[in-house]
């Protein structure tokens, strides 16, 4: 695999609605693909009092497990990065922030950002990826690991 880039996403997710932030990468080709190298989540407000407690995770698709039971589950290969900061002591500017990445990720198709927080607020998120170029059957492998069926954790 050869690196071709390095890009920086950014966003706002309104943590009450439940729904993932799709990221589209997929540019058609499977000879092309992203690695996640960091991954961080922090709440949006400024005061350290209504400032929540934020979660969030990267996943491969649209259907992962949302409610606070089983959130981040390290079973589920579609599963791929977790990050998380406490908002109330504002944990993501004193400290290095949490996160762990799979190493093996690898990205063809598109990301989605999950978050969930202490209160029903707007969160952040920031993701950094390198792109890969590669082959069409390494980028057919990784969009069937993306796209895993019957993984621990399914519901």
């Amino acid at each position: 695999m050869k690196k071709i880039g390095t890009y920086t996403l950014r966003g706002q997710v309104l943590e009450a609605d439940g729904i993932p932030e799709r990221i589209r990468l997929f540019d058609g080709r499977f000879d092309t693909g992203y690695k996640v190298v960091n991954f961080v989540v922090w709440g949006a407000s400024t005061n350290t009092s209504s400032n929540p407690d934020v979660c969030g995770k990267l996943g491969t698709t649209d259907n992962l497990v949302t409610s606070n039971a089983n959130f981040m589950n390290a079973g589920d290969i579609r599963e791929i990065a977790w990050a998380g900061a406490a908002g109330s002591t504002d944990t993501i500017f004193n400290a290095p922030p949490g996160m762990v990445i799979d190493p093996d990720n690898f990205i063809v198709e598109d990301l989605f950002v999950y978050i969930r927080s202490s209160g029903s607020t707007f969160a952040n998120y920031l993701v950094t990826l390198e792109k890969y170029d590669t082959t069409d059957s390494m980028g057919a492998l990784a969009q069937i690991r993306n796209n895993a069926q019957n993984v621990l954790g399914d519901n």
